[in-house]
């Protein structure tokens, strides 16, 4: 990297902040001392701002800090930007400023987490900001060349034009006295209406390189005298590693060391990753699995269960007086449904390669928190920030599971006990299966009243499992209470209710096994649209009332909610009977500030065997970016879903996760695929996320469909131990 001017900051106090806020190449930024001087990045070519980097040829780079793991948001970022910069979106291409810059540069890309559906949604102010400052810089280039006002030249298609004399230029041919300007205080934004690039289905930037096998995800990376790493951590968490036989594996081919990592693990650095597995699987380990070795998933079922009757609960939402509702109700109706661990199993298992010396340790991984891996990496080096950096790969899947850095720390920690040598640390598929961050395990009972005249008065839910931040981020805990685990019960905000109720009580009994819950994709929206979506279904059928008409009478004041899954019935001929066989369910909910709603078509056979034909999916997110990639993530959506529902669940024997390998955690084929039907209908004014929110409503809508086909309620997932499976 070239020369830069780094702040002196404190290691431990980067690590707390960046845990506070939650590439693929390392640019090598020149930056000035002061006054009009150019700041470059690493071929030379002039950064007109942070966002925007222009090359001689017309060439737009443009920076992203989130990261892309098949979502789509490096196109979609790139679109915001390229709209207010007016450039030619044919010459656009990206490139990841790396987290230490960000950091030596004062955070000037911002947040560079990349979750919860966020990534356009939380950030679409400020990159448009840095397209629309760009494209006033290089106006005013050319017009300070002509010596004209500004205001009487226009930019197009990477054209700037002089109007009055008919005068062109390009941006390439101005960027370089456009970099020498001071950036002006204020921009004012395009109005939605003029959008001309936002909203339209461009193609990815990212398909190309993919197809062609030239795309370089973190498991790809080669350095110059690298050795590989494989490793083996304690099977039960908060277990350690208590002894080993190093001697017994000297001798074997390709090994160049055996290392301990923390207080729990053992890696084998080799040559070859093959030679480190093969020689870790002949090590002899002796693990200390502690008190946690008796926990299984029957034990925390059990104490899951014992939180549904009584003792102390968080209140997410709640008006009039549900208990007393329900006490006075003409009749009562009451389940109880549960949601398992489950898996990210992201294709690319963990892997991050780190090269450690005195005086600098860098590391190349896919990941999506810069900042997060940034972090681990000076906590784990116990270097300064100015001599850390973190270079961020595209992800081969990361669902919620790459947000976390334990990978991260791994690889320093090996790389530091071998320094000058750079350590790829590959994870073995059951080493990723049996170590990861799992959807939290919850069981829920919800009980509803009615009146004399079949209307719902009252509506007591009743959450009993696991929380993530408690876990992960106890800062984010509000007087103990984690707000995430009512994703889409809430009051108001970005996941509100989408019923109003008379008497209202949603509450959450926490209970945290030692399973290390993470954000899985959809997170508690996955299992909370169950428990509410289907349990509604109950309702509509114990009130003898078709299930779209009986959601209507309580969605009269949630009119984006109602839109939405109005357009799913009104496309799936809900009004209408179904073909012979063939039987319909809905689901809809809100969430990442999105409404959305799904109807499906099943057919079953021996009462067993599910065949989804035909899923019709509405999403309303605010402003669309790219209608094409929101349909293609609906479509994935259901992919994760639809597994989520027929294959998921991690169970717990002897405190330790006993789904190993894809041999006993499927995942749905393409011949079970339905074909999806998407209506995106955005209706403006917010920004909602369109990665997660559609995943929730697949498993009610098949749910409920299913009770359509057989009078039967499934209450607990996965089907797979309902012996039902996929036709």
């Amino acid at each position: 990297m070239n020369k830069h001017v780094s702040p002196k900051l404190n290691r431990r106090a980067f690590v707390v902040g960046t845990a506070a806020v939650g590439a693929g190449l390392a640019l090598g930024f020149d930056l000035p001392f002061g006054g009009p001087t150019v700041v470059r990045a690493a071929d030379g070519s002039p950064e007109v701002n942070a966002w925007v980097v222009i090359r001689p040829d017309d060439t737009v780079v443009i920076r992203i800090a989130r990261s892309e793991m098949g979502q789509g948001s490096l196109t979609g970022l790139a679109q915001l930007v390229a709209e207010e910069l007016e450039c030619d979106w044919t010459k656009v291409t990206t490139e990841f400023p790396s987290p230490g810059q960000n950091v030596a540069r004062k955070r000037v890309w911002g947040d560079y987490s990349t979750g919860g559906s966020r990534g356009i949604r939380a950030s679409h102010d400020y990159v448009r900001k840095g397209g629309a400052t760009a494209r006033v810089m290089l106006i005013q280039a050319a017009a300070n060349e002509w010596k004209v006002p500004a205001s009487e030249c226009t930019a197009a298609s990477s054209v700037i034009t002089h109007t009055p004399s008919g005068k062109i230029t390009t941006y390439g041919k101005v960027a370089e006295a456009a970099a020498k300007l001071t950036p002006p205080a204020d921009v004012k934004l395009k109005d939605p209406k003029d959008w001309r690039l936002i909203g339209k289905g461009v193609k990815r930037l990212d398909t190309a390189d993919k197809v062609t096998g030239t795309t370089v995800y973190g498991i790809d990376v080669k350095l110059p005298g690298m050795l590989n790493a494989a490793i083996k951590d304690c099977p039960v968490t908060g277990g350690k590693l208590k002894s080993y036989d190093e001697a017994k594996i000297s001798g074997m081919k390709g090994v160049k060391k055996v290392v301990k990592v923390g207080d729990t693990a053992v890696a084998v650095v080799a040559d070859t990753f093959w030679h480190a597995k093969t020689a870790l699987d002949a090590l002899p380990i002796v693990w200390d699995e502690g008190e946690n070795a008796k926990v299984s998933s029957a034990s925390i079922a059990k104490w899951l269960a014992e939180g549904l009757d009584g003792g102390p609960a968080y209140v997410g939402n709640s008006n009039g007086d549900a208990k007393a509702a329900l006490a006075g109700a003409a009749k009562t109706i009451e389940a109880v449904y549960n949601y398992p661990y489950q898996n990210h199993a992201t294709m690319e298992p963990m892997n991050a390669t780190a090269l450690y010396t005195a005086d600098k340790c860098e590391v190349w991984c896919g990941t999506q928190n810069g900042e997060a891996a940034f972090a681990a990496t000076l906590e784990a080096s116990e270097l300064p920030a100015e001599k850390c950096d973190v270079n961020k790969l595209l992800l081969g899947g990361g669902f919620g599971r790459r947000g976390q850095t334990d990978y991260v720390r791994q690889a320093v920690l090996i790389a530091k006990q071998m320094p000058g040598t750079p350590i790829k640390l590959i994870w073995t598929r059951e080493e990723d299966m049996t170590h990861g961050r799992y959807h939290p395990v919850t069981q829920c009972k919800l009980t509803a009243g009615f009146d004399a005249d079949n209307n719902l008065t009252a509506f007591h839910m009743r959450i009993s499992g696991q929380s993530i931040l408690a876990s992960l981020r106890p800062d984010a805990l509000v007087k103990g209470m984690d707000a995430a685990t009512f994703a889409g019960l809430n009051a108001r905000g970005d996941a509100p209710f989408g019923y109003t109720v008379p008497n209202l009580l949603i509450e959450h009994s926490m209970r945290n096994p030692h399973i290390i819950p993470g954000f899985w994709r959809g997170v508690n929206v996955n299992q909370n649209a169950i428990y509410v979506e289907c349990f509604m279904d109950e309702l509509a059928h114990a009130a003898d009332q078709d299930p779209l008409e009986f959601r209507r009478k309580l969605m009269k004041d949630h009119p984006k909610n109602l839109a939405v899954l109005e357009a799913v019935a009104e496309k799936i001929g809900w009004s209408t009977a179904p073909p012979q066989g063939i039987y319909r369910g809905l689901a809809h909910f809100a969430s990442y500030g999105s409404f959305v709603a799904a109807a499906a078509e099943i057919s079953v056979t021996d009462g067993t065997k599910i065949k989804v034909h035909r899923i019709v999916a509405a999403t309303d997110p605010g402003y669309a970016v790219n209608p094409a990639q929101i349909e293609r993530q609906i479509a994935g959506s259901f992919v994760y879903g639809l597994s989520g529902l027929f294959y998921g669940g991690i169970t717990i024997k002897d405190g330790a996760v006993e789904q190993t390998n894809f041999d006993t955690y499927d995942s749905m084929r393409i011949a079970a695929m339905p074909k999806v039907e998407s209506i995106v209908m955005p209706s403006g004014g917010f920004w909602g996320g369109v990665g997660e929110p559609t995943i929730g409503v697949a498993g009610p809508a098949v749910l409920n469909a299913y009770f359509a086909a057989t009078g039967k309620r499934i209450r607990s997932v996965p089907l797979r131990d309902q012996n039902i499976t996929f036709a």
